[in-house]
């Protein structure tokens, strides 16, 4: 078993208590991972808009998606190689959507995964490729963690 640890810190500045009863606050925190770094976060500003979301900052959802992308890209390099493929570059431009549940509450729904990956030697079958993420996504601590639905489509184009 292994324990992961982050510590969540906020604290009321500017505002004052009256200003947090009728929710006139910043959303802006810190999240610090057990090797000490330290990201600035906020709430979503699909969520609280704009004025109390903290630009430059990451919100919660972003972290889920990242997670779920960064989980899949490390067990996938891990598969491929198990399969004998060589992969020399791997880039994932993840999008989450949130929206009502089947519950009628806001969740992260959908995630789509989009890697683009580049190959040494001998690129996989479109069948292998397939079956690489299925067994990647399979295999994901944190794809087995969440009901969001994880997918993985063609690359978007610019």
């Amino acid at each position: 078993m292994a324990k992961h640890r982050a510590v969540i810190e906020w604290a009321l500045t500017d505002a004052q208590p009256e200003d947090f009863l009728k929710g006139r606050y910043s959303r802006g925190h810190t999240v610090t991972f057990e090797g000490g770094h330290e990201v600035p976060a906020t709430a979503s500003r699909h969520v609280v808009g704009n004025r109390w979301a903290v630009e430059g900052s990451v919100d919660p959802e972003e972290m889920l998606v990242a997670a779920l992308s960064n989980c899949h890209m490390l067990t996938f390099l891990h598969v491929a190689r198990e399969a004998g493929f060589v992969v020399t570059r791997y880039r994932d431009a993840a999008e989450g959507v949130m929206e009502k549940n089947a519950e009628g509450r806001m969740a992260v729904t959908r995630v789509a995964l989009r890697p683009e990956i580049t190959w040494a030697d001998r690129e996989p079958t479109p069948a292998e490729l397939d079956h690489l993420h299925h067994e990647a996504h399979e295999q994901c601590f944190i794809a087995n963690s969440v009901k969001t639905e994880v997918v993985v489509e063609a690359p978007a184009t610019v």
